[in-house]
C-alpha cells in the first residue's frame, strides 16, 4: 500500500516541521499545540501516527502468518518490538545527559510501545486462520470485538476521570493538575515525568488506555481495507466511517472536551476519523488512481518512519545542547548559530522560525536519502 506509506511520511515530515521552530517564541498557531482544551492541526499528528500503526499491524501480522509464523512466534515478536521501541524512547528521552534521578519515563516511542503490545495482543489473540488448502491462511480479526474493546476503553476512559474522585481536588475535573491521570502520574512517576510541567505527562499511564484505542481504530481500518471488497467500496467505508467519528467526536465535545494532552475519548473519535479520512483520499489517489508521481519524498520518510524520529529527535538534541565558541568569544548551540545567522536577518521573526523548521525538514531528508536510494529500510 503506496498510500500507506506515503501517509506515513507526510506525518513524520509534520511532525519535525512542528518540533522544531526556530524559536518557540515565534511559531504560527496552527503549528503549535492547543494550550488545552480544543486542537490544532499539529494535535493530529502523533494520533494520525498511532493510527497507521494499527493499519500497518494488520499488513504485517498477515504476512507473517501466510510465511508460517506460529501465534507464539508472534507473540515473542510483539513483547520483543514494544519493549525496544519502549527503550529506544528512553535513550532519546534521556540523551545526552543520562540523568536517571530525573529521567521522563513516558514519551511518543513509549506510548506507541505500549499500545502495540496491548492492540498486539488483543488482535493476536483475536484472530483466527481462515481459508481452503489452495488458499494461504491468513489472521483475519473479529472486528466486532475489537470494536466492542475500543468503545469500553473510551467510556471507561470518560468514566474513570469523571467519577472517580483526586485527593484534594474531587471528582469530575479535566484541567491540568486536577484530573484523575495528572493524580497518577504524579504518585507512580513521581520526578519522572514530563519536564515542562512536572506536575503532569502528556503520555501519562491512564491516558495510554484511550491511546490503545486509536490503534485498534486503525486495526480495524486496515482489516477492511484487507479485505476482498471492492476498491470504491473501501474508500467509501472508511470516507463513511472517518464522517461518522468527526462529527461524534464534535458533538461529544462540550460534555468531554477534546484534549490531545488528556487523549480524550472525543479526541479518539476525532482525530480517527480525521486519520480515516486521510487515509482514504490517500488510497484513492494513490492505489485505485495510480497518482504517484510526487510521492518519493514523502516515502522517503514514511519508509523510513522509525529511522526519521529518531534521526530528527538525535539532530535537534545535539544542535540545542552542545555549545561551542564563535568567533567573538560567545558560547552558540548549532541551532542558535543556524538560526541567527542565516534566518532571523532575512525574515520576520515567524517566517524565519517556520524557514528554519523547514530547513530541519530538508536535513533528515538528505540524511534518510541515501537509505532510500540504496533499499536500506530499518525496521524494529
Amino acid at each position: 500500500m503506496v498510500s500507506l506509506d506515503v501517509f506515513r511520511g507526510i506525518t513524520i515530515a509534520a511532525m519535525i516541521l512542528v518540533n522544531d521552530p526556530g524559536s518557540w517564541s515565534h511559531i504560527y498557531p496552527p503549528l503549535e499545540h492547543a494550550d488545552w482544551n480544543g486542537w490544532t492541526p499539529t494535535d493530529l499528528i502523533f494520533p494520525a501516527f498511532l493510527f497507521m500503526v494499527g493499519v500497518s499491524m494488520t499488513l504485517s501480522f498477515a504476512s507473517r502468518v501466510s510465511r508460517g509464523m506460529t501465534p507464539r512466534a508472534l507473540a515473542i515478536h510483539i513483547v520483543w518490538r514494544s519493549a525496544l521501541i519502549f527503550a529506544i524512547g528512553l535513550f532519546l528521552n534521556g540523551f545526552p545527559s543520562f540523568d536517571f534521578s530525573s529521567i521522563r519515563i513516558m514519551g511518543v516511542l513509549q506510548r506507541i510501545a505500549l499500545c502495540y503490545l496491548a492492540a498486539g495482543l488483543l488482535f493476536l489473540f483475536l484472530s483466527r486462520r481462515r481459508g481452503a488448502a489452495q488458499e494461504t491462511p491468513r489472521a483475519r480479526s473479529n472486528a466486532a470485538v475489537i470494536a466492542g474493546v475500543a468503545l469500553i476503553l473510551l467510556v471507561g476512559y470518560w468514566a474513570l476521570l469523571k467519577f472517580v474522585p483526586v485527593p484534594g481536588y474531587g471528582a469530575g475535573h479535566f484541567g491540568k493538575d486536577d484530573n484523575l491521570g495528572a493524580y497518577i502520574d504524579r504518585t507512580v512517576l513521581g520526578a519522572h515525568l514530563w519536564a515542562e510541567s512536572g506536575t503532569w505527562d502528556p503520555e501519562g499511564l491512564l491516558s495510554t488506555l484511550p491511546a490503545i484505542a486509536t490503534l485498534l481504530i486503525g486495526i480495524l481500518a486496515g482489516e477492511w481495507l484487507r479485505s476482498d471488497r471492492e476498491g470504491t467500496r473501501k474508500v467509501t467505508g472508511l470516507a463513511v466511517a472517518g464522517i461518522v467519528l468527526l462529527i461524534a467526536g464534535r458533538v461529544l465535545h462540550p460534555f468531554f472536551p477534546i484534549n490531545k494532552n488528556l487523549w480524550t475519548s472525543t479526541f479518539v473519535l476525532f482525530t480517527g476519523g480525521f486519520a480515516m479520512l486521510a487515509l482514504a483520499a490517500c488510497y484513492w489517489a494513490m492505489d485505485l488512481r495510480g497518482w504517484r508521481k510526487w510521492t518519493a519524498p514523502w516515502l522517503v520518510f514514511g519508509m523510513n518512519a522509525i529511522l526519521a524520529y529518531i534521526l530528527a529527535a538525535l539532530v535537534s538534541e545535539v544542535s540545542t545542547d552542545f555549545e561551542f565558541g564563535d568567533s567573538r568569544g560567545h558560547l552558540q548551540t548549532l541551532h542558535g548559530w543556524i538560526y541567527q545567522g542565516y534566518f532571523v536577518p532575512h525574515a520576520s521573526p515567524v517566517n524565519a522560525s517556520l524557514a528554519f523548521a523547514i530547513f530541519s525538514v530538508v536535513v533528515i531528508f538528505l540524511l534518510l536519502w541515501p537509505f532510500y536510494r540504496w533499499k536500506i529500510f530499518v525496521r524494529i
